[in-house]
């Protein structure tokens, strides 16, 4: 079950459409319950749709189209590195590879001690600094060097 706390988001989030598109608020309500719960189980989907008001199938739809969604358990810190190829050709793919290395895990891995994911990502909006990478859907780091990773996950695994 979500928290009230998750519930009052989520409620925050339908006060901004009228009454009839309350739908509208769908995408919101997934990260505030990923937030809460780490990932979107069909339950908590469910229960987003119940809350919503929307069909479940509806819910599972969205949460499925994009990927910022987990829709199966991840490590504490989800890094997902771009390897668009803009960024590919300008250090994603060194830097993926520095990341698997460091970690001792591949894409769409998971650390055995459930501290790190790491994905592949598509465009992330930001190719003028490459290579970029996401942590966690919320934190853009950009011009990943080797440096600025080890720090990366240095600050991480603290």
């Amino acid at each position: 079950m979500l928290s009230e706390q998750c519930l009052q988001k989520i409620d925050r989030e339908l006060a901004k459409y009228p009454a009839d598109q309350r739908q509208s608020a769908v995408m919101a309500a997934l990260a505030h319950a990923q937030v809460e719960k780490g990932w979107l189980s069909p339950e908590t989907m469910q229960e987003v749709a119940d809350y919503i008001g929307m069909p479940a199938i509806a819910v599972q739809e969205v949460a499925t189209f994009y990927n910022m969604y987990n829709l199966k358990p991840v490590g504490k810190h989800k890094i997902t590195v771009c390897t668009n190829l803009p960024c590919a050709l300008s250090g994603g793919e060194r830097a993926g590879q520095r990341i698997k290395d460091a970690l001792g895990i591949d894409y769409r891995g998971t650390t055995e001690d459930g501290q790190f994911t790491l994905l592949e990502g598509e465009c992330m909006g930001a190719c003028g600094d490459a290579p970029v990478m996401l942590v966690n859907n919320h934190r853009m780091c950009s011009f990943m060097n080797d440096d600025k990773i080890d720090a990366l996950l240095e600050e991480l695994n603290k």
